[in-house]
């Protein structure tokens, strides 16, 4: 009888559930005098979340059921059935694909991506609890089943980055525009859910909350949280005074935060004096001579330092060779020139490899393969005869790309770092800008060498007349050449014979020119008021509102990018190009030759962050 009692009460919630009436539910089904296990609630939870009742999901926890319990890989399993197609399924499917390959071991959740080829979604590959938080976000427009859900997490601040860079994916690969902005809002949701769960943890205990933000969340891929708030983009995240104050230790290295930066540069050139308490290290007990330098070279602020100085040695190197040193046989500061660039290449290798997707996604990291790119194909035309010159002409060019790369030392700059962005922004904004002012340069640059003249067939006369002339009329040189007036046949080649003259307009009976003159000179004056009033005061008013955009957000732009620069200097190794290829040697020897494991430098350390904090000497 007690059974049957439970299958009447089972079947009214399903009816409730059905009828979403979460108020019958908990006046006639959750009484007082009911007692639910929480097995007994599984299948109604389960239909909750797949009908989309935010409301049952949170009754249905209030009154005992177990997302431990719940969450079996069966269950998963059908949740995610019931899912549309999305990015998190199809990247997820792939990576089954790819590692099923290796591992036959299939079961649960059918691939949508892979259709036909009979992989599967193995709850190995994620653990229940990711899986479940995921699946709230990836199955609903609305924030409250997966709040529900987030205080169920053991690592709720992980979970709360993770679902912000899933919605923010999502937002971004979405095709409705309203869908879009309601997930671009829930994602900056999340992102306040994270930092107020650090700022509580921070307020009660600084090193311990330091500790959450680098620790390897097992529920994650062993990620951490700092790593969750690079790539979903969060900016206000990584701009809270706890997190930069952890970039700022991170920075310094086994050096004081305290130290003023005039005396590292003192102590890179006469490192004697760190011998003297010249500089304060943050360890718990007195250092050894060799212990003391090694932490003086190994710190990220000092490695950015020796990188800067070795990148303008490079360039002045580089300068010198195009302008003095350029022989037909290479010059012993030539070969010096292209054995620097070895190391260089050498670095990109080292960085791009393993992580090829976020290497390419850096716009100085671009920059970097561009500049190599250029400095091979002008070192191989340099050493062709035929090609001597077009190899010197291309290194040239390479110089300027080098030199734009320069731009990059000053993200850790509070005043110019936020300028990199502006400019970044606006040379976009130019970009676009120009197709615009393209279509009134090639309307008139053409209707006026129509006009002009009859029949050139000479293609770097034709883009002249068409193209380059009407853009620099924008500039303020004005063309003569539609002006009766300012017409000299000697300044003109009458058949287009002459390559180093332009050819001359269509001439009448008197030698003068035919073309009508009140038509050429109003098509120059509405050019000139569209194209050189409307469309540069366009462009104006689009930079100044990008910069006013920027400006508005600087401090959280420049913390933000201050991020990315400590990142990759704290992986780098200490030694700056040329001398870094000592280093390369030795993870070549040890990856290759010794055949060890790699060492995880990219990713901060808790241990080495936080077994050294303490006194200071």
């Amino acid at each position: 009888n007690e059974s049957l009692v439970y299958e009447g009460w089972e079947r009214q919630l399903e009816l409730a559930i059905a009828w979403n009436r979460v108020d019958i539910a908990e006046t006639e089904i959750f009484t007082e005098e009911s007692q639910w296990k929480s097995s007994d609630l599984h299948s109604a939870m389960f239909s909750a979340l797949v009908g989309n009742k935010p409301e049952f999901v949170s009754l249905l926890l209030e009154n005992g059921v177990s997302l431990r319990d719940f969450l079996d890989e069966d269950t998963l399993c059908e949740l995610y059935k019931q899912l549309p197609s999305c990015f998190f399924l199809r990247k997820l499917a792939k990576r089954v694909h790819n590692s099923l390959r290796s591992r036959r071991q299939a079961f649960g959740i059918r691939s949508r991506a892979y259709p036909g080829q009979g992989e599967s979604i193995s709850m190995a590959h994620v653990s229940e609890e990711t899986l479940c938080c995921v699946y709230g976000v990836t199955s609903f427009s609305i924030s409250s089943c997966f709040c529900m859900i987030f205080l169920q997490c053991r690592d709720c601040m992980s979970a709360a980055l993770a679902a912000s860079k899933i919605l923010k994916k999502m937002a971004a690969e979405g095709k409705d525009a309203d869908e879009g902005e309601e997930m671009q809002e829930l994602a900056n949701h999340y992102e306040k859910h994270a930092m107020g769960v650090f700022s509580e943890c921070n307020s009660c205990d600084e090193e311990r909350a330091q500790k959450l933000l680098v620790r390897a969340s097992p529920f994650w891929g062993k990620t951490t949280c700092l790593r969750l708030a690079l790539e979903a983009d969060d900016k206000n995240f990584v701009a809270q005074s706890g997190v930069q104050a952890l970039l700022t230790q991170i920075w310094c290295g086994e050096l004081a935060v305290d130290n003023p930066v005039w005396r590292v540069l003192v102590c890179m050139l006469f490192f004697p004096l760190i011998y003297t308490g010249f500089l304060v290290f943050r360890y718990l007990k007195p250092l050894g001579a060799w212990t003391r330098l090694v932490c003086l070279y190994s710190s990220p602020q000092v490695k950015f330092y020796w990188n800067i100085v070795s990148y303008f040695a490079f360039l002045a190197l580089f300068a010198v060779v195009l302008m003095i040193d350029f022989q037909a046989t290479p010059s012993v500061a030539e070969i010096l020139l292209y054995i620097w660039l070895f190391t260089l290449v050498c670095e990109e290798v080292r960085q791009v490899r393993g992580k090829a997707t976020m290497y390419i996604n850096d716009l100085w990291n671009i920059l970097d393969v561009l500049s190599i790119v250029l400095f091979i194909i002008g070192l191989v035309f340099r050493l062709t005869t035929e090609l001597f010159y077009a190899g010197k002409v291309l290194l040239c060019i390479d110089f300027v790309v080098f030199c734009l790369r320069l731009m990059a030392i000053f993200t850790i700059s509070r005043t110019l770092g936020p300028k990199i962005i502006i400019v970044k922004r606006m040379m976009m904004d130019m970009f676009f800008f120009m197709f615009l002012l393209s279509i009134w340069v090639v309307a008139y640059g053409v209707a006026k060498q129509g006009i002009l003249i009859h029949n050139d067939n000479r293609l770097d006369w034709i883009i002249r007349g068409a193209v380059y002339e009407p853009y620099l009329t924008i500039f303020g040189n004005f063309p003569e050449n539609i002006d009766n007036a300012a017409f000299d046949i000697d300044s003109c080649s009458m058949n287009g014979t002459d390559p180093l003259k332009p050819k001359c307009p269509v001439l009448n009976e008197n030698q003068t020119p035919a073309f009508p003159e009140w038509l050429t000179i109003i098509m120059l004056c509405v050019y000139l008021l569209f194209a050189n009033i409307l469309l540069l005061n366009l462009l104006i008013a689009i930079f100044n509102f990008t910069f006013q955009e920027v400006q508005d957000n600087t401090d959280r732009i420049w913390k933000f990018q201050r991020y990315e620069l400590i990142k990759e200097y704290h992986s780098r190794p200490a030694a700056p190009p040329p001398f870094i290829i000592l280093s390369h040697l030795y993870l070549f020897i040890r990856s290759i030759v010794l055949r060890k494991p790699a060492e995880r430098s990219n990713e901060f350390s808790e241990h080495c962050l936080f077994s050294s904090t303490g006194a200071k000497y």
